[in-house]
């Protein structure tokens, strides 16, 4: 019979696995002193999808160890994120980038703008999960929705890479963190036998991985042309090297 205590390390390193592997990043930021290359729509994807899913878990239930991931990842991404305000760069005027967003949305230079925007996302939650929390569709809604937000983190990077037909900046070692720990995700949610959302969600987001390790294959990392600077982060995500 196998050991309670080794059963249970599959759920803890799915627990703790996700919020480290942004430790790389914010260590190479702070190190560097400069949070170009990363973009902060990784940290408003992670926060809105794991917010979500906490709503998700008081109507389904499923796995503590998932609520306690989704926790543990609203921590380290607001971590994060005051991070990469605290070193981002600003202009040559000294004053940060003006946004082409509909109120500048995800680019404010504050760190309590964000945090305003995260509590009004909470306040909004809760007030329609209290109406509509009784009804199974809605339930099954916010699972997909949280999930699939949450599988779309891949893309800004994919189609960066795209843009600059390479991969210089995004770094080796948080590129094989997505992969392998999505890989993960894929296998314990179908060895858990959890939910459909968990599993549709977790092999997109595994091909998106893959597709970027093709693009790694295929473009390298050399320094790509330089561009004028657009302002739009979704665009311009890890244009310039890490170490």
């Amino acid at each position: 019979m196998i050991p309670a205590w080794i059963s249970a390390l599959p759920s803890i390193g799915m627990a703790v696995g996700p919020p480290l592997v942004y430790a790389d990043q914010a260590v190479s930021i702070v190190r560097k002193k400069d949070a170009t290359g990363f973009s902060r729509d990784v940290c408003a994807i992670l926060l809105i999808a794991n917010i979500i899913r906490c709503f998700f878990w008081l109507g389904a239930r499923f796995e503590f160890a998932l609520l306690l991931q989704s926790i543990l990842m609203i921590v380290t991404q607001l971590a994060l994120l005051f991070i990469c305000l605290h070193y981002h760069p600003k202009s040559r005027t000294g004053s940060y980038e003006s946004s082409p967003r509909p109120f500048s949305f995800w680019q404010w230079p504050s760190y309590t703008q964000y945090v305003e925007c995260l509590a009004g996302v909470i306040l909004c939650s809760t007030i329609i999960f209290l109406i509509f929390g009784w009804s199974d569709i809605y339930i099954s809604f916010l699972g997909f929705l949280a999930l699939g937000l949450e599988s779309t983190l891949p893309l800004p990077q994919f189609i960066s890479n795209y843009k600059h037909k390479s991969l210089f900046g995004f770094r080796a070692s948080t590129m094989l963190g997505w992969t392998a720990g999505d890989a993960f995700k894929t296998a314990y949610f179908f060895l858990q036998g959890s939910s459909l959302q968990f599993k549709v969600c977790a092999i997109f987001q595994l091909s998106v991985d893959m597709a970027i390790m093709a693009q790694r294959l295929y473009y390298g990392n050399p320094p790509p042309p330089t561009t004028a600077q657009e302002g739009d982060e979704l665009e311009d995500a890890l244009a310039l090297a890490g170490e």
